[in-house]
């Protein structure tokens, strides 16, 4: 490992070893996030499945790339976390991604953004979730770095362990950053799925999808669509 990726993977280990178990995610992203050199960090759990959570975004562009994942329901971050191996687009602005949705509106809402790196995060052999990297530069890490910082990915992993109970089993929440939309992805959108499933004779993953469909015909954050039912609960069609 090189001398940045081995730093970076020890306060990885420092970092969880000397904060609160619900401050973990948030010091563990941006530890990643500095360590790396990159310009954003988010941690994600479960990211492979409709329930994947926002655990910790290091700044805006970073919350705005882990909304257009969360929305359109494809990117790095789901292809790493599903394959199990490291993603990497190294020229957001010129290389053809194989997710048109994703492509689309990364550049349009982030087109101060040039590269994008995801690197799943293992419990054994069962896939916990992802850390993605974003950098405003095109090939902000080279193969030989991004194969290293598959060991950072390690490390938080570690620092994880001892937050599983708390992310898995309905513990005490992780200290959030941002705190007001993590919370919209732990719990509120749940809550939207859950009840615009019941008043109009949905499954919950067939309420979420029309939630993500209407965030994306109209531009707005899936976010914005769950507060918008959770104010305003759904009529029967």
């Amino acid at each position: 490992m090189t001398s940045k990726a081995a730093q970076t993977a020890l306060l990885v280990a420092e970092a969880a070893t000397d904060a609160r178990t619900e401050e973990i995610p948030r010091q563990v992203c941006a530890v990643v996030c500095e360590g790396l050199g990159v310009d954003g960090a988010t941690l994600s759990l479960l990211t492979d499945t409709p329930s994947r959570q926002l655990l910790a975004a290091s700044n805006d562009d970073a919350l705005v790339l882990e909304e257009i994942q969360f929305t359109v329901l494809e990117g790095p971050c789901l292809t790493a976390a599903h394959r199990g191996e490291t993603v990497a687009v190294h020229d957001l602005r010129h290389e053809v991604t194989p997710w048109p949705l994703f492509g689309a509106s990364v550049r349009e809402k982030l087109p101060q953004v040039a590269s994008v790196y995801a690197l799943p995060v293992f419990f054994g052999d069962y896939v916990l979730g992802s850390v993605d990297l974003l950098a405003r530069r095109t090939h902000a890490l080279s193969a030989y770095e991004l194969e290293q910082a598959e060991g950072v990915a390690e490390a938080v992993s570690a620092a994880l362990m001892s937050t599983r109970d708390m992310l898995l089993n309905g513990g005490r929440p992780p200290a959030w950053e941002p705190q007001e939309i993590v919370r919209a992805h732990w719990f509120d959108t749940a809550r939207a799925v859950g009840a615009l499933a019941s008043r109009q004779g949905l499954t919950p993953e067939d309420a979420l999808a029309r939630m993500r469909a209407e965030a994306f015909h109209t531009g707005r954050s899936l976010t914005d669509i769950t507060a918008d039912i959770l104010r305003d609960p759904p009529q029967d069609p």
